[in-house]
């Protein structure tokens, strides 16, 4: 199915569904759902189980699948689970409501997570932006201070050069000292800093994260387990690509890239996307087009809106070389999913 290239490169609201599922803006929560799924969440109990416990791994699985199969077909039970717990919470009391509370808060980050990857940057504020108030009431400073890195690295995705640096501060400032979510928020800091062009201030906050890897490595938080040496290249590739040092952020993304678990499908796709990006900004046509075919490749598995919008990127940065074959290549094969407009 076709779909519109200005919605991508407007922000792609809805693409990753469209891809995945041939609809449009991913729907809300299905409310006659609820009351089945909340039959099934209290019925975990007559299996050795709770509540808290069964949505727990549900939560897992649909990061896994996420992770696989992109966020479209994540988006709809995780939106349904949300109402699940607000159910079991009017009856919940004393521990077990806090625990559902907290779960609630996880639930809607990773809303915001999949809205974001879907492109749909409005949905993925509002989701972290309820996270973030739930977040208080928990009265967990390791949660809330997550979703404050969430909402710099969100800015960060949209460019938004006035508020990434601030909201990063903010995460760091809310975070234990020298702990692992100090050194996220310091990540996404660096690449507000590459957005506004300061080099240098970019370079020290990647240098800084860094050093402080191996002493956060034993941190006992479970957020912002992923952040290791090859997340970090990632984003210092993201900076040198803004700074346009397209050459060097072209090679530190493909060796990043090397050493990416192999469930790691859709960020695969992402950093290809945008290696592909750099590539191009290199004036290395032949290599840019094939490492992007590579990225359409894992944009179609997951309607990932991340991905398509940097392909558009790639697409429209091919155009000097669009009659060399290997561009000519990925332009069609390009053009087979989000056609050019006439």
């Amino acid at each position: 199915m076709a779909l519109d290239r200005r919605d991508v490169l407007r922000g792609g609201v809805g693409i990753g569904a469209t891809a995945a599922l041939g609809m449009g803006t991913p729907a809300a929560a299905d409310s006659s759902a609820v009351p089945g799924l909340v039959r099934r969440a209290r019925s975990a109990a007559a299996y050795g189980g709770t509540p808290v416990e069964h949505l727990k791994r549900l939560r897992r699985l649909l990061i896994d699948s996420d992770n696989m199969l992109g966020p479209a077909r994540a988006i709809k039970e995780t939106r349904d689970h949300i109402e699940v717990i607000k159910e079991l919470r009017r009856e919940a009391k004393g521990a077990d409501r806090h625990d559902l509370m907290e779960l609630q808060t996880q639930y809607a980050e990773f809303a915001s997570w999949l809205y974001q990857d879907l492109g749909d940057f409005d949905r993925a504020r509002f989701w972290l932006d309820r996270a973030f108030d739930w977040s208080h009431t928990v009265g967990d400073g390791d949660l809330t201070s997550y979703v404050m890195a969430r909402k710099a690295q969100l800015a960060g995705e949209t460019r938004d050069l006035v508020d990434v640096v601030d909201l990063a501060d903010a995460a760091q400032r809310l975070a234990r000292p020298r702990s692992r979510l100090a050194a996220v928020g310091r990540t996404y800091e660096s690449y507000g800093h590459a957005l506004r062009g300061d080099a240098s201030e970019s370079q020290r906050a990647i240098d800084d994260v860094h050093g402080a890897l191996d002493r956060v490595a034993d941190d006992p938080t479970p957020w912002g387990v992923w952040l290791n040496t090859q997340y970090v290249e990632v984003h210092r590739a993201q900076g040198l690509e803004v700074l346009g040092k397209h050459d060097q952020a072209a090679d530190i993304f493909m060796t990043a890239i090397k050493a990416l678990p192999e469930d790691f499908h859709r960020d695969r796709g992402v950093y290809l996307a945008r290696a592909a990006v750099a590539h191009a900004g290199a004036g290395v046509p032949e290599q840019a087009a094939e490492v992007g075919l590579q990225a359409l490749t894992v944009a179609e598995d997951t309607g990932s809106g991340r991905i398509f919008k940097e392909l558009s990127r790639l697409d429209k940065a091919l155009l000097p070389w669009q009659r060399q074959p290997e561009v000519a290549q990925f332009r069609a094969a390009f053009d087979a999913v989000l056609p050019h407009e006439a």
